[in-house]
This record gives C-alpha cells, sequence and structure tokens, in this order.
C-alpha cells in the first residue's frame, strides 16, 4: 500500500514527491533511432516497426468511411448515447472558450491588434491498447474542429486483426474526424511529425501515450513539430480531512492507480484516521478491479502524508503540482482559491475525478510530472496562433518614430534607426 509520512520536514519534500518516471538514456536512443528511420525511410519504417510492437501491421492503413459507419452498430446504445452527451458537455465548455480582440490605438496614429488563426493541420494520437480511450478522441477533436484547424488526422493502433475499436471510431465520427489511421506507438509520432505515404505530416501533435509515445513527442519537438505538452505517467492528488468519506477517497485513488504501473497517486490530510480508514477501503475495492495488478503497482509508490495545518498541505500540493487534484473537505472553496499549480481541481465530495475524464465538459488532456507549474491542459488556445498587426500612419510615426531611433541606437542596431530615419526624412521633404 501506500507509504505514509507524518509531518515531513520541507527539505525532505522532492525526495516525497518523486515521480516514477524513467529517464533512462537507453530509451531515449531506441526512440530516436526509430524516428530516424521513419525519417529517411517512411511509411516502410512504419510499417516495420508497427509489425514488431503493435503485432499489426494492415496493408492499407488508411480507415475507410465504411468502417467508420460500421462502428456505430458495434457498441451499445447505451454508449453511443453516453458519447453523444459527452461530446455536447465538451463542446458546450470549449465554445465558450473564443476570443474576441479589440484594435487598441497605444499613441496616436499607431493602432495594435491580435487575430486569432487555427493551427493549419494537427495530429492527435489516441492510444488503443488495454484502455482503448475514446474519451480522449473527443477531447482532442472537438476542440480542434471548434478551432476551425483545416486538417485533422488521428494515428491509433489496431487490434491483431487489423481493426480499430469500434468506441474509438464512434467517438471520431461524433467529434467529426474522417482522416484515421491504424498506426500506433512511437512510430505514429514519427510518421505524424515527418509523414509518411498516406500520413501527411502535421504542425502539431496532441495526445497522451506510454513512455515510448512520450519520448518520441519530446524528441520530434525539438526540431520538426510542435506539441501539446511534455508530460508523463497519470496522476492524482486528493486533500481531505476528518469529514471526508474514506470509501470516495479509495475510488478516487484507485481510479488514477488503475491507469498504468507507472501511475502515482498522493493523500495529504490534517487526519490520520482518514489514512487508515481510505487504506482499508482500498482493499476492498481492489478486490473488484479487472485492472488489479496494475493498481497494485501504482499504489507501490504513492504516498499518503499528514499534517498538523492546513498550511502545509496547501504548500505541499501547489509544489507537487498534480495533474488532478480533488479537494474533499469541508471548506474546499476556500482552500481552492489558495491553489496555484494544478492542471484541473475538483471541488467537494461530490466531484470524482472520472467526470473530468469523461462528460463534465472540462479537458482531460493535463499537465503531469509537475508541469502544471508552468502549462495548462487542453483548451481552445491550444489550437490556435494568435498573430498581431499594426498599422502605423504618418502622424503615427511622426509620434512614435523618435522614441524607436532612440532605443535602436542605444542598441547598436543602425539598420532598426535608419528604417525610421528615412520615413521621417520623406514626410519633412
Amino acid at each position: 500500500m501506500m507509504q505514509k509520512y507524518l509531518n515531513p520536514d520541507k527539505k525532505d519534500w522532492p525526495d516525497l514527491l518523486r515521480r516514477p518516471m524513467n529517464r533512462s538514456s537507453e530509451l531515449k536512443d531506441k526512440v530516436s533511432n526509430l524516428l530516424e528511420d521513419i525519417r529517411i525511410n517512411g511509411e516502410a519504417a512504419v510499417r516495420k516497426y508497427s509489425k514488431m510492437f503493435d503485432r499489426s501491421a494492415p496493408e492499407d492503413i488508411v480507415v475507410s468511411p465504411e468502417e467508420i459507419e460500421e462502428s456505430e452498430k458495434l457498441i451499445s446504445s447505451d454508449l453511443k448515447n453516453a458519447i453523444e452527451q459527452a461530446a455536447k458537455n465538451i463542446r458546450k465548455f470549449h465554445e465558450t472558450q473564443r476570443q474576441t480582440f479589440n484594435k487598441i490605438e497605444t499613441v496616436s496614429g499607431v493602432v495594435c491588434w491580435q487575430k486569432a488563426v487555427p493551427i493549419q493541420k494537427v495530429g492527435l494520437y489516441i492510444p488503443g491498447g488495454t484502455a482503448p480511450l475514446f474519451s480522449t478522441v473527443l477531447m482532442l477533436g472537438i476542440p480542434a474542429k471548434i478551432a476551425g484547424c483545416k486538417k485533422i488526422i488521428l494515428c491509433t493502433p489496431p487490434d491483431d486483426t487489423g481493426k480499430i475499436n469500434p468506441a474509438i471510431l464512434f467517438a471520431a465520427k461524433v467529434a467529426g474526424i474522417t482522416d484515421i489511421f491504424k498506426v500506433g506507438g512511437a512510430q505514429a509520432i514519427g510518421a505524424m511529425a515527418y509523414g509518411a505515404g498516406k500520413i501527411p505530416r502535421t504542425n502539431k501533435i496532441f495526445g497522451p501515450g506510454n513512455q515510448y509515445v512520450m519520448t518520441a513527442k519530446q524528441l520530434v519537438s525539438l526540431y520538426d513539430v510542435a506539441i501539446d505538452m511534455p508530460a508523463g505517467p497519470s496522476e492524482v492528488a486528493v486533500m481531505a480531512d476528518r469529514d471526508s468519506d474514506p470509501e470516495f477517497i479509495a475510488s478516487d485513488l484507485l481510479s488514477q492507480a488503475e491507469h498504468g504501473p507507472d501511475s502515482q497517486v498522493i493523500l495529504v490530510t490534517n487526519n490520520e484516521t482518514i489514512i487508515d480508514k481510505t487504506e482499508i477501503e482500498i482493499t476492498k475495492q481492489l478486490s473488484k478491479l479487472s485492472r488489479k495488478d496494475i493498481a497494485v503497482k501504482a499504489l507501490s509508490h504513492s504516498i499518503a502524508v499528514v499534517f498538523d495545518n492546513e498550511d502545509k498541505m496547501i504548500n505541499l500540493i501547489n509544489e507537487y503540482a498534480p495533474e488532478h487534484l480533488i479537494i474533499s473537505m469541508n471548506d474546499y472553496k476556500r482552500i481552492s482559491e489558495k491553489i496555484v499549480n494544478a492542471g484541473s481541481v475538483f471541488l467537494g465530495k461530490y466531484s470524482p475525478e472520472s467526470a473530468g475524464d469523461y462528460a463534465s465538459g472540462t479537458n482531460h488532456t493535463l499537465p503531469t510530472n509537475g508541469w502544471a507549474h508552468a502549462y495548462s491542459g487542453i483548451n481552445m488556445d491550444s489550437f490556435i496562433k494568435k498573430m498581431t498587426f499594426q498599422e502605423i500612419s504618418e502622424d503615427g510615426i511622426k509620434n512614435l518614430g523618435p522614441v524607436i531611433e532612440t532605443m535602436a541606437e542605444a542598441e547598436h542596431l543602425g539598420a532598426h534607426k535608419n528604417a525610421v530615419t528615412l520615413r521621417l526624412n520623406k514626410i519633412k521633404r
């Protein structure tokens, strides 16, 4: 079970909060060689690695319109209705993130403004192994469509028979995505970064994945393509007090622990008894989980921390910067105002993290591994870029010109100064 710590000294927090990340140079070298092979040899290399790692490389990697249509017949009506309702909520929340920009006259005759422009070509990676994440299709595809991205492609690994999970295909249909390819793993990232046969090169790649996928994303982002964010294994932190429900807490911790053996969960409380009660509940609930073995491995490097005051609890959370934070405490609204580092926050005992994973409307693609210190989760801004414009009149250059000349001269950039001086001299003539 989780390791328990009582009032740990702040100097020990970095060691307590260390993530179970694989940072081996061997992993980086393997993925780097794979990517270079794909960059040079394209689709042939993609097919080679698909056979090697996914044991499936269909002759035609393109998902046909017929396969997308057929997916609707292969899942239950309950699941279809759930996907459609989740899509409605996600669309409703993300549509509110559209921005309008005003033209601003910074000085007489100088007008500046911004314009939001969709990223033209985006690639979405959807894991399809032990947990086919059809929910991620909605989380990435819907805001990409709202943003107006012209080309949206989706890569996901096929099963042993060369087929894509029908729930993934149906979610893609609901999201309005039609360019789908049967390719998974790091080879899919390479294909979307460089272009490979029928898979076009994209401008930005989104989506979660295993350590190979994450390493591939980070490597291609160095020179070739943008990515949504650096990331690591999934994680959740729960803040609890004496009135929290141990049964709920255990379910929330396990809902993240079952993601993968390298996931991490943290319980932070001011009441030691809650930890003992929660561990009893974890044992009960574990016995009913199909992914019990995975959850147990995740729990082995997870922790429970007891502090004697609330401020230390908050400070620890802000230092950890969890992907998901559940504040299951009496005064959760007041406490939430002091949280500055978290991917997504869930308030009160009736707000499970799984609501955000699926259907409340917020996005579940979030910064992990402490990146919530500096990164936001996926939102409308992730799929657009903002261009600035300025229009300067004759009066404007007269007003602003001397300022530019003085600054350029101070930086010893004579050509910069001259670009203004020439204009001012011509106006004087």
